[in-house]
């Protein structure tokens, strides 16, 4: 199964529920780059846009390829206001930028998408001399805060959730520094969310890939599950981030 387009088909439930980025994220990685209008920068594959409006407000000249053809609508609307918002409907993997070059490349919770020897090559080729690429995304600890409530969640798990297809997408991004680049580094970020039972389970069905696309009879005993967890737990799941960023240099 290819999952690259199962959050397209719900583009309001993944753009309420996705965790947003901490705004000392893009003061940093902004500052970082020096991204202004007299530069450009690149975003692959922005979904719903949640990292995008930020760059925008630089007003540099900001091109975004998405694959989901109802994101690339909603970020239209969503940003068309922005004069220097541009995006196309493609594959990254396989669209021809012709002659266009850029001073930063990122990409917010979706290069780990595409495989490796892909990826950074044509990153690399992409950017400028001096260019950044940006890989950032959030990890989150269920269990710390919620050990009886983890555990009484993972029963859940054992019992009613089974997938055709487990999402299996990995990238190391320390290997970027085999092809070509230099300067990696690593920053982040701590941030908290809190849950309701509903609010959980509706953050589960609307960004969780395999979740998206469990079945009955499965489907309904597992959220059922997982609501009465969290209600039996005092109604509240405490959600630990880790805000990741992985950084790199064309010389």
């Amino acid at each position: 199964m290819d999952f690259r387009k199962t959050f397209d088909a719900i583009p309001e439930a993944f753009d309420q529920w996705r965790p947003r980025y901490c705004k000392e994220l893009f003061e940093f990685l902004i500052d970082y780059t020096k991204i202004d209008r007299m530069k450009s920068a690149l975003e692959i594959g922005p979904g719903t846009g949640q990292a995008t409006e930020p760059f925008l407000k630089t007003g540099c000249n900001y091109l975004a390829i998405e694959l989901g053809e109802n994101f690339v609508e909603f970020t239209k609307n969503k940003f068309g206001s922005y004069n220097n918002f541009h995006i196309v409907n493609g594959d990254f993997e396989i669209y021809d930028f012709g002659t266009q070059r850029f001073d930063l490349v990122f990409s917010a919770a979706t290069i780990q998408w595409i495989p490796e020897a892909i990826c950074f090559p044509k990153v690399y080729d992409l950017l400028k001399s001096g260019g950044t690429l940006a890989m950032f995304m959030t990890y989150t600890d269920e269990k710390t805060s919620n050990l009886a409530l983890f555990e009484e969640i993972q029963k859940v798990y054992d019992e009613h959730f089974h997938v055709d297809t487990k999402y299996t997408c990995k990238l190391d991004y320390g290997n970027v520094v085999n092809y070509g680049f230099t300067d990696y580094s690593y920053r982040e970020w701590k941030t908290t969310r809190v849950y309701t039972a509903k609010e959980y389970v509706d953050y589960l069905a609307g960004t969780q890939v395999e979740h998206i696309t469990l079945k009955e009879p499965y489907k309904s005993s597992f959220y059922h599950g997982i609501y009465q967890a969290v209600v039996n737990a005092g109604n509240k799941i405490v959600l630990n981030d880790t805000i990741a960023l992985y950084l790199a240099k064309k010389p």
